[in-house]
């Protein structure tokens, strides 16, 4: 295998795992800023005011698009990771 195909699937693994994880962050930023624009609006200081609708909304979003992120996983690797390593 040459350095070319090497850098090449290091990339696409890459791009993929960002895809994936796009939409949990956005989400993440989402809800963390609503929050505290809330917090910061009514004086509420509480620990678990950010952390719970956080995780629940993150829940919520990886829940709906675990069939998205299952599909590119697996047409990644029927793609490209099975067959170099039925080359070898």
């Amino acid at each position: 295998m040459g350095d070319q195909v090497l850098f090449d699937t290091l990339r696409q693994g890459l791009w993929i795992s960002v895809m994936m994880a796009a939409p949990l962050l956005a989400v993440a930023l989402i809800a963390g800023v609503l929050v505290g624009l809330f917090q910061a609006l009514t004086s509420v200081q509480e620990m678990t005011l950010t952390f719970v609708p956080k995780v629940g909304a993150m829940l919520v979003v990886f829940w709906v698009s675990m069939s998205f992120m299952t599909e590119t996983l697996v047409a990644f690797f029927r793609d490209q990771i099975v067959p170099m390593i039925a080359r070898v």
